[in-house]
């Protein structure tokens, strides 16, 4: 009899242990979220053609070096951000890099007034930036003009290997 007891008592604790391990945690499912966006964006862009700079474009009224996936220029352009937000929500963004800085040149992410964030950089001091300056990607919750976003930024390379811009997917939390 002690036998059964200590089996259903081990049985139970199996079963309550292995449906904490199959539920995903919020977070878990978050980052999964996030990933699979940064896949849709990258193939999405991939499939237009190979990342370059060629000249300069005026956003929001600042003249930023022209990024183009082949002969598609994303420069203004809200096409393939806006693409990837049918197929996977959230937030998508296209950076290029002027300088130090990085900047939104085609965005769905939106300022206070209602207007795509186009123009503006992405936090210089930021959590993001620190991954990107060492040629590695950022998986996170960074705050973008002021609000809280669970996101992904990875470096666009140029077919020599130089980071020309960024990838950005978010979610707001």
């Amino acid at each position: 009899m002690k036998w059964g007891k200590t089996f259903s008592g081990l049985l139970l604790a199996a079963s309550f242990a292995a449906g904490v391990a199959l539920t995903p945690s919020s977070s878990l499912a978050q980052d999964a979220k996030v990933k699979a966006a940064m896949e849709t964006l990258k193939s999405m862009a991939e499939k237009l053609g190979p990342a370059k700079i060629e000249g300069t474009d005026m956003v929001a009224g600042k003249q930023v070096p022209a990024i183009f996936f082949g002969s598609t220029k994303m420069n203004n352009n809200f096409e393939l951000v806006d693409d990837v937000v049918k197929k996977a929500g959230g937030t998508a963004t296209i950076f290029a890099k002027s300088g130090s800085d990085f900047v939104r040149v085609a965005t769905n992410v939106k300022k206070d007034d209602g207007s795509r964030a186009i123009g503006t950089m992405l936090d210089p001091k930021g959590k993001a930036i620190a991954s990107i300056q060492k040629n590695e990607a950022f998986y996170g919750e960074v705050d973008i003009l002021g609000k809280p976003y669970i996101t992904g930024y990875e470096p666009i390379r140029d077919p020599s290997k130089a980071v020309i811009g960024i990838y950005y997917v978010g979610y707001m939390k």
